[in-house]
């Protein structure tokens, strides 16, 4: 009977370890001075063999990774997010589509202008989509707040 128990247990230790959240991208946020204004850096780190999307993936495939930030009366947004890093454009199999997507790590950047002599802060949420060759995670948000000194 004991060793039926310690089996189980076992068996049963193993199936919520497999079936943890897995989470492949780590994320940084800052905020770096360029002259009289700011840029806000996003940095994914995507762990191997995953990808991450970019913003410009289309719509009917993945999640595209996508910005939105909080209204702050000091801050204003300069254009649109740019992306830095080494895109790769592939068919995938899996959506019938082109798909374009980072490996490794990519870069998000949005400048930003903001009220002369004023600290303050930038807030917002990430919504991405991984996939490896095998399977994609859930597209997941994540809230991020910025310190623009």
């Amino acid at each position: 009977m004991k060793k039926l128990f310690l089996v189980l247990l076992v068996v049963s230790c193993a199936t919520l370890l497999n079936a943890q959240v897995k989470n492949p991208v780590d994320w940084k946020f800052e905020s770096i001075k360029k002259g009289d204004n700011y840029e806000v850096v996003i940095t994914a780190a995507v762990k191997k063999p995953w990808h991450i999307y970019s913003q410009n993936t289309g719509k009917s495939g993945p999640v595209p990774t996508s910005f939105s930030f909080s209204k702050n009366p000091l801050v204003t947004l300069d254009g649109k997010v740019e992306e830095e890093g080494k895109l790769e454009k592939v068919y995938d199999n899996a959506f019938k589509t082109e798909v374009l997507f980072y490996s490794n790590s990519v870069k998000f950047i949005q400048k930003i202008k903001v009220k002369a002599g004023v600290k303050t802060n930038i807030s917002g949420t990430v919504e991405y989509m991984v996939c490896n060759d095998e399977q994609c995670l859930p597209p997941t948000k994540k809230p991020f707040t910025v310190t623009i000194k």
